[in-house]
């Protein structure tokens, strides 16, 4: 069984604005992954001035291709692991709907 380690928003990002989740269940890999940090790190100081609503989905997954991690609603990053794009939540990685809102390119933000 692998073993999840709480990542909590307090230890790296300074008076959040987003308090919730204070904490998320991630691998030793995932705990450790700079860009999931510099993601969740937008999401939670809602600073968004280095992303971009993309123009075409191949932004989306050339993102999620190299690793990186894009912000869905401007509430989740997302990845993609084991061929199912899945988002973050405090209990760890969800597999992802796929409903009419993810084929919206206003609804994604990509660095």
């Amino acid at each position: 069984m692998k073993t999840k380690e709480r990542l909590y928003i307090s230890d790296f990002i300074e008076d959040p604005i987003i308090t919730y989740p204070a904490y998320y269940s991630l691998s030793k890999s995932m705990h450790n992954n700079e860009m999931l940090h510099a993601s969740l790190e937008a999401i939670h100081k809602v600073e968004f001035t280095h992303y971009h609503q993309p123009k075409e989905y191949e932004e989306i997954f050339a993102l999620l291709d190299s690793g990186q991690f894009p912000i869905y609603k401007e509430h989740y990053a997302i990845g993609y692991f084991g061929g199912r794009v899945m988002y973050l939540e405090s209990y760890g990685w969800k597999s992802m709907p796929i409903t009419k809102d993810a084929f919206t390119m206003e609804n994604w933000l990509v660095f």
